[in-house]
């Protein structure tokens, strides 16, 4: 079974950070290289410091002007993307909560909302063909 980090979010609670099994692998060669570089962060910057929120979101900015967005992605928006996609795949709230760092499945509605937003979309395009 693979272990999952833990980071500490927002207001001090803890958020795990789910990555599939192929990353533990490329994981583990960046942390070989880190260790070789004596580096003392697991993700650290040019200048051997952490990355900031900045340098993070100047990431983000690239990867999103490689993917063709229009606008660059903020990691917070990258996690409501990632839970509410989950929410699609019909993945059960109570197996999402714990990645969430919502202390109730309550607060996991926003995303049900998000996800039926769409659904509604596509509703809309078919009730009037329903045979009644």
């Amino acid at each position: 079974m693979q272990k999952t980090p833990i980071t500490p979010g927002k207001g001090g609670k803890d958020r795990i950070v789910p990555f599939p099994g192929g990353f533990k692998e490329a994981l583990a060669v960046h942390m070989t290289g880190m260790r070789k570089a004596r580096a003392g962060y697991l993700f650290e910057s040019a200048r051997r410091r952490p990355y900031s929120d900045r340098g993070i979101r100047k990431i983000l900015a690239k990867y999103a002007e490689a993917a063709g967005l229009a606008h660059p992605i903020s990691p917070h928006q990258l996690r409501h993307f990632l839970l509410t996609w989950l929410k699609k795949q019909g993945i059960d709230d109570a197996l999402i909560q714990p990645y969430s760092g919502h202390a109730s499945r309550q607060s996991l509605e926003i995303y049900t909302r998000l996800a039926i937003g769409k659904a509604q979309a596509a509703y809309d395009q078919v009730i009037d063909k329903f045979p009644i």
